[in-house]
């Protein structure tokens, strides 16, 4: 260990190893294979520990990372981890997931620091690989570390989809000793970690592990329950909740205008990426059945789903995978490292083409695409320069259309949920202090209230809110403990 900023800075980047293209794409590992303790303790000696810590600004959950690194210095594993479990409830998939690129490790000063002239320029500090690395660890060789829980308060909060934001007000209220049930209309918890996140991204183990533990804290779960169809708020609080946290996310994948995408053969992300990744008895019995054999894949969109959506499509053996993006590489959203990755898989980028309509082959499924050649003018509400059509057509071949264009929330269950106010796009409306909506009880957070956004900042939300819901929960009658009545588990 040295306490040097010169010294530091003339270390270079440890490689983050990772499976060759011609091996991964026939297996559903995870692309990186982590680092070795030896080369994790090197990697975060380059940390400079700033005492203003700018990657602990840039992260939505405030990590001391250099904290954790000076930990992971020292030998201690274990430490390291559980400084990021201060202030994460899931690490290991933030490390994973996060588009650290553009929080903690954008804000890593080692990044651009000025370095001696015959020394190349250096890339940050893997941040999130040695988050993943130190809570792997843990995980693997000790389990996850159970936490204390207070006295119980005899109080019973129901928490509207199990996702990160959901995940986190689940764990935060039961380490203070209220009673909750996680509801969700998939079979399984874990929303988007489960049911949006290809296993070669994250493998299940890694959710599964957390799901255990929150089971070990006294947390129940209630899947296939649809809240606002099968059960409405109003009835949650009939059975004796006190509070409700509405965590749903925006899982409903947006549609493409244009003639013919209602095809055979043209599917929505979702269940392209579900079907493809998950076990029969996961999902609804409608979705069970295999995706058809595809020997031309075209995925239809521009940001992180759609590289899941194309690298999936290689895995599952698919000759000719393209993605079409409308707008150029410079404009598109998401993580660079996934593009990189497609590319390395053999996937094929059409850029500048906006779709004008969908043509069935003559069985009647799709059989190519028809798209128009595009230009960017100027900026529009997004600050990204608008694609303007240029004349120009053409087409593209393919027996299976994914399409990748962006989320939203799930209309059916904000219209079911009297008194709660939302906006133009849906979603919820609460204070962004508090996380309450406009109806007393009912506190909301994730992307149910900001749009699709990061797991990172559904979790930021969810811890928020839970401390919030228990001051409200204090203010409540003191009662005694008491069943929750008319639910099955």
């Amino acid at each position: 260990m040295t306490n040097d900023t010169h010294e530091r800075l003339t270390i270079e980047g440890q490689p983050t190893p990772k499976q060759d293209p011609r091996v991964r794409t026939q297996n559903w590992q995870e692309t990186f294979l982590g680092f070795s303790l030896e080369s994790a303790k090197i990697e975060a000696t380059r940390c400079i520990q700033c005492p203003d810590a700018p990657c602990q600004t840039a992260c939505p959950v405030s990590n001391d990372i250099p904290g954790a690194f000076r930990l992971l210095e020292l030998g201690d594993v274990a430490g390291a981890a559980n400084k990021f479990r201060e202030t994460s409830n899931l690490p290991e998939m933030c490390g994973r997931l996060c588009p650290q690129e553009s929080l903690c490790e954008g804000d890593c000063v080692v990044g651009y620091a000025i370095r001696p002239e015959d020394m190349k320029p250096q890339r940050p500090v893997a941040i999130g690989k040695l988050e993943s690395f130190v809570t792997d660890t843990q995980r693997m060789t000790e389990g996850l570390p159970m936490p204390g829980v207070e006295p119980a308060t005899g109080q019973h909060v129901a928490v509207v989809g199990a996702g990160p934001a959901g995940l986190a007000v689940a764990e935060e209220l039961t380490k203070k000793g209220h009673e909750i049930t996680l509801f969700d209309s998939w079979a399984e918890p874990g929303g988007v970690l489960l049911y949006g996140i290809p296993n070669f991204k994250m493998q299940k183990e890694i959710l599964d592990a957390k799901l255990e533990y929150l089971w070990k804290l006294g947390i129940t779960f209630q899947g296939n329950t649809y809240v606002g169809r099968d059960v409405t708020i109003d009835q949650l609080f009939e059975r004796g909740y006190q509070a409700v946290f509405l965590g749903f996310g925006a899982s409903q994948g947006n549609q493409l205008d244009a003639p013919g995408a209602d095809l055979p053969g043209v599917i929505i992300a979702t269940e392209y990426l579900v079907r493809g990744n998950l076990k029969p008895e996961q999902l609804p019995e409608w979705m069970r059945g295999p995706l058809p054999d595809a020997k031309r894949v075209l995925v239809i969109g521009g940001g992180d789903t759609s590289m899941d959506c194309v690298r999936t499509a290689v895995r599952l053996g698919a000759g000719e995978v393209t993605c079409v993006y409308r707008r150029t590489e410079a404009e598109q959203k998401g993580r660079i490292e996934e593009r990189i990755h497609a590319v390395e898989e053999g996937v094929r980028f059409e850029y500048l083409a906006s779709p004008l309509g969908f043509e069935a082959g003559a069985d009647g499924s799709i059989e190519r695409v028809r798209f128009s050649r595009t230009e960017l003018g100027e900026p529009d509400e997004s600050g990204r320069r608008r694609p303007v059509p240029t004349g120009e057509e053409f087409s593209v071949e393919a027996d299976t259309v994914v399409i990748a264009i962006g989320y939203g929330t799930d209309d059916e269950i904000v219209r079911m949920a009297d008194g709660i106010d939302t906006n133009q796009w849906s979603q919820v409306s609460v204070n962004e202090e508090t996380f309450e909506t406009s109806r007393p009880g009912v506190f909301a957070g994730g992307d149910c209230v900001n749009g699709a956004d990061l797991v990172v900042t559904a979790l930021a939300d969810g811890r928020r809110a839970a401390t919030t819901i228990h001051a409200y929960l204090q203010t409540l009658p003191t009662k005694q403990a008491s069943a929750i009545t008319g639910l099955t588990s």
